[in-house]
């Protein structure tokens, strides 16, 4: 019988809840503020941008800190700080109300951008850069605390139920009702948003016990150097045999998929022919697609196997964004975005519950930094060639197949990934792994490089 997860586990996982229901709202506020303020893809585009760089500058200090400091307490200022964050959109949108158009007229194209679309323009990419900094830190922290909360038995349990509900209110409950506040007025999503990061903060706080690294047996601790340590995260993944080549391929998933999606409400107010609420009700397929990932992906890792899922997950994103750019279908891009995300989560109940077992616990927030570098830093940047890809092809291919255009192409570069992942992410070498034979210092066999 399994062990229960805990008392500490269920607060983490409510806290978790709460936010992604915000976050599920924030999903359709912001792209629809942004085609309220604007309707350049590049513009757009650096929403997106703006949220995930921070991915990118930041992944590396954020393990570093989270090795240093007590990893709760830096949640709770992380979900302080996006508190603030949000406060000041909601602020901002409510100021400039009157003049931004209603969520019908963006729709429908008849809109026009209010008189200081510039300023709002600014507002919301200065916070996607403090939600996304914030993200950084609070989640990688969130994610080097779960081993200290469950055994190490039931992390793809805790994992998997906690993504699951994530993925309810992410994507089920928080779109939907992110699409009829916004029909009621356009700043209560975001007030809504940011009294979900103070509700988690409050929780959070709640935890019992102190959460500091612990050093292995044995290994001496030194005087910290923030330098060293970084330097020791990086040199641990990169000689890893199966981390590094998982870090690479999710980065090369996150790019083409950010740089698919960076222009999304777009595609879905101009080819689809979308309200805000239809969007959000759209985006509700990844809650079907989540919850039921979340609960069968430890049966399906186990029946075919952990290299044979990943494998699968790989494919079946290519497909799936492939179909999605070239239908018009609102239901076919419901099921693709539900299929897709089933993956999704099969891909990140293995890999994350791989780390979270595998990484010892003193370096786990330096290591899972690395690897988050090297995975979701990729994101800005397809972000950004994908509103490039629009601006540039539209003259060519006409607005209609320029938006679709980087469904088409991040599908090609996903199938080409698979090449890059047969021989390295395979079940014979997480199994390696497991054993302990392939961490940096121990020799590989000449066949497994």
């Amino acid at each position: 019988m399994s062990k229960p997860l805990g008392v500490n586990y269920w607060k983490l996982w409510t806290a978790s809840v709460i936010t992604n229901f915000g976050d599920g709202v924030a999903i359709v506020a912001y792209p629809w503020l942004a085609s309220a303020v604007t309707r350049s893809p590049v513009h757009i585009a650096l929403v997106t941008v703006a949220t995930r760089l921070p991915w990118l500058l930041f992944s590396l200090p954020a393990g570093v800190v989270a090795d240093r400091v007590d990893r709760k307490r830096l949640v709770v200022l992380m979900d302080v700080i996006r508190f603030v964050a949000t406060i000041a959109v909601a602020v901002a949108v409510l100021a400039s109300q009157a003049d931004l158009a209603s969520p019908g007229d963006i729709a429908s194209g008849v809109a026009q951008p209010p008189p200081n679309a510039t300023f709002l323009l600014v507002v919301v990419y200065v916070a996607a850069l403090l939600l996304g900094t914030a993200e950084v830190f609070r989640d990688n922290s969130a994610q080097t605390l779960m081993p200290s909360l469950v055994d190490k038995e039931n992390l793809e349990r805790a994992n998997g139920r906690m993504w699951g509900a994530e993925m309810l209110m992410n994507s089920f409950a928080g779109p939907p009702a992110g699409g009829f506040l916004l029909a009621i007025a356009f700043a209560i999503p975001f007030f809504v948003d940011a009294a979900t990061f103070a509700v988690s903060a409050a929780l959070i706080l709640t935890i019992a016990g102190r959460f500091r690294a612990t050093p292995e047996a044995g290994v001496e601790v030194k005087p910290p150097s923030f330098r060293a340590e970084l330097k020791e995260g990086v040199r641990w993944l990169w000689g890893h045999d199966l981390f590094r080549p998982m870090a690479i391929s999710l980065g090369v998933l996150n790019a083409m998929a950010s740089l698919a999606t960076a222009t999304y409400v777009l595609f879905v107010q101009e080819i689809l022919q979308l309200d805000a609420t239809a969007f959000g009700a759209i985006l509700t397929a990844g809650a079907v697609g989540g919850v039921v990932g979340s609960l069968l992906a430890p049966r399906v890792s186990k029946r075919i196997g952990q290299g044979a899922s990943l494998f699968a997950s790989i494919v079946v994103f290519a497909a799936t964004l492939l179909v999605t750019g070239l239908t018009s279908s609102v239901w076919v891009v419901w099921a693709m975005a539900a299929i897709s995300t089933f993956f999704v989560m099969l891909w990140n109940v293995i890999t994350v519950s791989l780390r979270q077992a595998l990484i010892p616990d003193r370096i786990l927030g330096r290591v899972n930094s690395v690897y988050r570098f090297l995975g979701w830093g990729m994101i800005p940047i397809g972000a950004f060639l994908g509103g490039l890809v629009v601006a540039l092809s539209e003259p060519l291919l006409g607005r209609e197949w320029a938006l679709r255009a980087p469904f088409v192409f991040g599908a090609a570069v996903q199938a080409g990934l698979f090449v890059y992942a047969l021989p390295r992410l395979n079940s014979a070498r997480i199994a390696r792994a497991q054993a302990g034979e392939l961490e940096p210092g121990v020799a590989s066999s000449p066949g497994d490089q």
